[in-house]
């Protein structure tokens, strides 16, 4: 079947809903497809009558309430299966905090503060992936630190597209961690630890996807001792500690900024 996402914008929001609900079927197989920059009540309705032809199901965000006005009453006519994604949040929002909503397609896309922020945090955290240019570690919001394979470039990565300029160290065993991260306030350091036989699963897979061979790297003693070695750093620290194992990306990350906010 397919889910037809109808927009007066680039229809992203009502696309990114869509494919979480189709997500709760695996047995399903549903076709997305886009129908952006629907502009007139006429495009409107003819884009609307040529694909229920087919029989479908339509994902719709029209900012413009006229517009939505419109889909509505085509809903009803044609008997269709729809969901107004935005439409009905706005209502709540405008009800609540009695202001009229400005009905502009693509608001959200408006490039603001906040944009430039994201993409200088993004660059600051490539830049310092990986202990890259430790003279620059005074200047993050937030520093990782964890042996190999504790998700430090992702949440780095994922953190910088929240706002936040992150950095990540690797530490190892035998290799002292640069200075400048004990002149970093220690609230601002987050140890990853995962479980040691987990790491070594995960790093065993990953030298058979690299085609290498390095026994020590993924051998479970060896994880004990790495980890006990990044334990030890992160007390001298005094920084908080996280686990990675068995959660999101997106979950860890927000147990960091939830610390970061307090």
């Amino acid at each position: 079947m397919r889910i037809h996402i109808l927009s007066d914008s680039l229809g992203e929001t009502a696309d990114l809903v869509a494919r979480a609900a189709a997500s709760q079927f695996p047995h399903e197989r549903f076709e997305v497809v886009r129908l952006s920059k629907v502009a007139s009540a006429g495009s409107l309705e003819e884009a609307v009558r040529a694909a229920s032809a087919e029989g479908c199901v339509f994902f719709y965000t029209l900012a413009d309430p006229l517009m939505r006005e419109r889909m509505n009453a085509l809903v009803a006519d044609l008997g269709l299966a729809a969901v107004d994604i935005l439409g009905p949040a706005v209502e709540v929002l405008e009800t609540a905090a009695c202001v009229v909503p400005t009905g502009e397609a693509g608001a959200i896309r408006k490039t603001d503060r906040g944009y430039f922020q994201r993409i200088e945090a993004m660059e600051f955290a490539v830049q310092h992936d990986d202990g890259r240019h430790p003279e620059g570690l005074s200047e993050a919001e937030v520093v990782l630190i964890g042996v190999s394979r504790t998700s430090k470039t992702p949440l780095s990565m994922y953190l910088a597209f929240k706002g936040y300029k992150a950095a990540n160290i690797p530490l190892m065993s035998e290799v002292e961690p640069p200075p400048e991260l004990f002149d970093v306030e220690p609230r601002r350091v987050f140890g990853l630890v995962s479980d040691p036989d987990l790491l070594a699963q995960i790093r065993s897979q990953r030298l058979v996807e690299l085609g290498r061979y390095a026994r020590t790297y993924a051998e479970r003693e060896a994880v004990e001792r790495e980890l006990e070695h990044a334990r030890a750093v992160m007390r001298r620290i005094g920084c908080i500690v996280v686990r990675t194992d068995n959660r999101a990306i997106e979950e860890t990350a927000q147990e960091i900024i939830r610390y970061l906010e307090q």
